[in-house]
């Protein structure tokens, strides 16, 4: 399942050029940046993070043994490095709970979400995206707008599909919450 060039890249590595380890940075470092940003919302620390998640995949390049892609055992090093940044900052985000009591229904949501333009949706969302915790966010991020699947997400995070399903459904739930409110915010202002 790996990409022809990572493993023609990790067999140079591991053949002593370590040289040869700038290119699978260059090949992803995006990757790694855009999950830290998304998580972290921080630039400073999502570069920070990423040059962390490099170093270990440096340091734990032998230990790869080709049972997923490789970009997905870069994604879960990124991941878990940015769930250990975030305990260590202890982020104060609003959380809310899913047990709140919702009046709106999802069809009025809809049909709000519809009257609005185009552009002022995206932002709502994106700012509804932005107040969920970093773990959350980039569940959401990976499955919807990186169309990643329920088994890649749960090889990533270390967890079951089913386990993965219901924390989507439960995020959809909370998204539902804060785009009422948004939604509600914009109405009254």
């Amino acid at each position: 399942m790996l990409d022809i060039n990572d493993i023609r890249i990790i067999r140079q590595i591991r053949a002593g050029n370590t040289r040869a380890f700038s290119l699978l940075v260059e090949r992803h470092k995006g990757l790694v940046f855009n999950l830290a940003m998304r998580m972290l919302q921080n630039r400073e620390e999502a570069e920070e993070i990423a040059q962390d998640v490099f170093v270990k995949i440096f340091k734990s390049l032998d230990s790869f043994k080709g049972d997923a892609k490789f970009q997905t055992w870069v994604y879960r090093i990124a991941y878990n490095s940015c769930l250990d940044k975030l305990k260590k900052i202890k982020h104060n985000r609003n959380t809310i709970s899913i047990d709140e009591n919702n009046i709106h229904r999802i069809a009025d949501l809809d049909e709000r979400l519809e009257n609005m333009e185009k552009e002022d949706r995206l932002d709502t969302v994106a700012a509804c995206l932005q107040e969920l915790p970093g773990e959350e966010h980039a569940l959401l991020m990976m499955y919807y707008y990186e169309n990643k699947s329920l088994d890649e997400i749960a090889s990533i995070v270390k967890l079951k599909s089913n386990h993965i399903k219901v924390k989507l459904f439960r995020l959809r739930k909370k998204m539902e919450i804060l785009l009422n409110k948004k939604i509600e915010e914009q109405v009254m202002s």
